[in-house]
């Protein structure tokens, strides 16, 4: 009887095992699998102190110049401001000459709920080529990104209509 329960073990180990190295959750390592996930979506992403940058994308459009998307929220209680922004070594022309970052009211680059638009005069690169971004804030440290460039084709075929958002004004604190 101590045979076929040692046997009853032996084969409940040899399962247990396989089901790890099959589904690959018994890796670890720098090759995990699950830390080589890729980015799913166009627009890259990082923070600078509490200031999340998400989902910056350049759309080439058909006169040469660039328009901007992306959204810019600050998670921290201490207001700051976006100041600028600069796409492969070109300053945009942003609707206003800074977007304040308070709590949790984001900044949003085109689209429905846009309050900022940017742009760059000349982009000199092509869809598909990837260039630096780079975001300057009052107080937070600036952002370096390397977005991608898409054409104004498909999701991206409304960006860029040429006219800049004016910003929506911030709501006063309700402190006195």
């Amino acid at each position: 009887m101590t045979n076929t329960r040692l046997q009853k073990s032996a084969g409940l180990v040899v399962v247990a095992a396989s089901v790890l190295l099959l589904s690959a959750c018994g890796a670890t390592g720098p090759d995990a699998p699950t830390r080589n996930i890729k980015q799913v979506s166009d627009g890259v992403e990082t923070n600078s102190g509490s200031i999340a940058v998400r989902d910056i994308v350049v759309v080439a459009q058909p006169d040469g110049s660039a328009a901007l998307v992306g959204t810019f929220i600050n998670e921290g209680a201490t207001p700051d401001a976006l100041t600028g922004i600069t796409v492969n070594g070109v300053a945009a022309t942003l609707s206003a000459a800074s977007f304040p970052l308070l709590q949790n009211k984001p900044v949003i680059f085109s689209g429905d709920s846009s309050n900022a638009s940017g742009t760059v005069a000349s982009l000199s690169a092509q869809p598909g080529d990837r260039v630096p971004v780079i975001v300057t804030f009052k107080n937070a440290a600036r952002a370096t990104l390397s977005a991608i460039i898409r054409a104004k084709a498909d999701y991206f075929a409304n960006v860029g209509s040429g006219k800049l958002v004016a910003p929506a004004s911030p709501t006063p604190s309700a402190s006195k």
